[in-house]
């Protein structure tokens, strides 16, 4: 294996260890890692960590569906949104020009605002459950609800796509949200279960566009997957508030220099 491989699957590692520990920060560390590190065009890093959270997930999805842990009609509305609103994000980047440097600026600049929200998501996502239980009575919310859970997943579909960001913590934050007297589990859950059907219609897409390293796709899976069992094994020995802290003030300034650069 090159060196550059052995260097993917340290990274891998890395950043599954995160996500094991915290239980966030696959694609929010993952993509940023591989284009500002490593200077992995940014389409190619964006649907190669598409497919790599499509592959990981759906072990996780297996696992909480037999557990009964995913609340089916939640994901399916969420996909109702997100699997086209992906697919026409994917036509649309496939509209712009070759060879230029336009899609990289668009994904660039798409990475770093999906990396602000997670980073929102991630510091205040209590407070915003704690609002939702406060104002679950309300007439919008009794009367729209599944259409507005439709739209989240649109809005979700399109940033997922451009960025490979929002598929963990910013859909979690967003369910608690809409959903604050669903258990923490079956949040998790439906959220792990909608995103392995959006991050593989995506990452197909972008690999329709020439955006997939399949090479990477496996160093990153090879480290990644022993990251993710360490982590989670560890993570009841590490305080997840001053984790949690880290990552977003981490996240904040990766999209500032991404949206800056």
């Amino acid at each position: 294996m090159p060196a550059m491989d052995y260097l993917y699957t340290l990274s891998g590692f890395a950043v599954g260890a995160i996500v094991g520990l915290t239980g966030v920060g696959g694609g929010s560390l993952m993509t940023p890692l591989l284009v500002l590190v490593f200077g992995v065009h940014p389409a190619t890093a964006v649907g190669t960590d598409l497919l790599y959270a499509a592959l990981t997930k759906a072990g996780g999805t297996v696992a909480h569906g037999r557990k009964g842990h995913v609340d089916w009609s939640i994901t399916l509305r969420l996909a109702a949104g997100s699997i086209p609103a992906a697919a026409i994000t994917i036509w649309v980047l496939s509209q712009l020009p070759k060879g230029s440097n336009v899609i990289g600026a668009v994904i660039s600049h798409g990475l770093g605002f999906a990396l602000f929200l997670t980073a929102i998501a991630i510091l205040f996502g209590k407070k915003l459950r704690d609002y939702a239980n406060r104002h679950e009575e309300s007439e919008l919310r009794r009367c729209c609800l599944p259409k507005i859970t439709v739209l989240v997943g649109a809005i979700l579909g399109v940033l997922v796509t451009i960025s490979s960001v929002g598929a963990g913590a910013l859909g979690v934050a967003v369910l608690f949200f809409l959903y604050p007297k669903l258990s923490t589990v079956k949040i998790i859950g439906s959220d792990v279960a909608h995103a392995v059907p959006l991050t593989l219609v995506a990452g197909l897409g972008h690999w329709l566009l020439g955006g997939v390293d399949w090479v990477l796709l496996g160093s990153l899976l090879l480290g990644s997957l022993p990251g993710i069992w360490l982590g989670s094994h560890l993570s009841a020995k590490v305080p997840e508030h001053i984790l949690r802290r880290i990552l977003a003030s981490m996240l904040v300034l990766i999209g500032t220099k991404l949206v800056l650069a």
